[in-house]
């Protein structure tokens, strides 16, 4: 089998895939006595991303596997598109998914006791839903309240391939005008009780909690899960209409 072919195959599985293919898939196209090894399946993927290199598509490993997807630069204008508005998240949303990302596993209790406010149930059912988020254990405290983690569609969604590559909170805050104080190592945060109590004695917008938009008052400005808050873009608009 030619090193052409082959990358053709997998440049071609790629694109009908619609979603990342893991290298053992992409070597099983191809018939047991002709079947390449993994390493030439990645030779075949380097090849592509080369090629990739000075055109408007990109080749991008994630969690999932390979992807081939939209050049992050180039996504205003593809948006065009698909001129209907965009799925956009509540900042109480993306306070709670950026939370459960950043200190996971995390409990319920835990979440609220950072941001200070209750946590709407719709806001947990809508990030599991999603399959960004599940349910990885029980805490060893009375209740057994469940812990939150992130799943593999949750990298694969935003463009990662491990949370080390999740954006440095600093980052994040000045991409998403999020309000968080995360209590992690070589942060320097405050805790997450000194950090509620500090929240809750700042001058700020009464927040909202209810309805199943998840929206928060005088929070005109959502962002969506498709813009700046995450460190690649999916290829072109997803559907995440139910």
């Amino acid at each position: 089998m030619s090193d052409s072919h082959l990358k053709n195959v997998i440049e071609a599985a790629l694109l009908a895939a619609g979603g990342p293919v893991p290298i053992a898939d992409l070597a099983r196209l191809f018939e047991e006595r002709a079947r390449p090894s993994p390493e030439q399946v990645r030779a075949a993927l380097a090849a592509l991303g080369a090629e990739y290199a000075s055109r408007g598509i990109e080749l991008k490993e994630t969690a999932g596997g390979y992807r081939i997807q939209v050049r992050r630069e180039l996504a205003a204008e593809i948006s065009r598109l698909w001129p209907e508005r965009a799925t956009r998240y509540s900042r109480a949303l993306l306070e709670t998914l950026a939370l459960i990302a950043y200190r996971q596993p995390i409990t319920r209790a835990e979440i609220e006791a950072v941001r200070g406010v209750t946590v709407n149930p719709n806001i947990i059912r809508t990030v599991i839903e999603r399959n960004w988020v599940r349910v990885v254990g029980h805490r060893d405290a009375p209740g057994h309240p469940e812990l939150l983690g992130t799943t593999r569609e949750f990298l694969d969604y935003f463009g990662l391939k491990h949370l080390s590559e999740l954006p440095p909170l600093a980052e994040l805050k000045a991409m998403g005008d999020l309000n968080l104080e995360l209590s992690l190592a070589g942060e320097g945060a405050e805790s997450s009780e000194s950090a509620a109590a500090s929240r809750r004695a700042s001058p700020s917008p009464t927040t909202q909690e209810s309805g199943d938009t998840d929206v928060e008052e005088g929070d005109e400005d959502e962002l969506s899960a498709e813009g700046g808050g995450s460190s690649e873009l999916v290829a072109g608009p997803r559907e995440l209409d139910d």
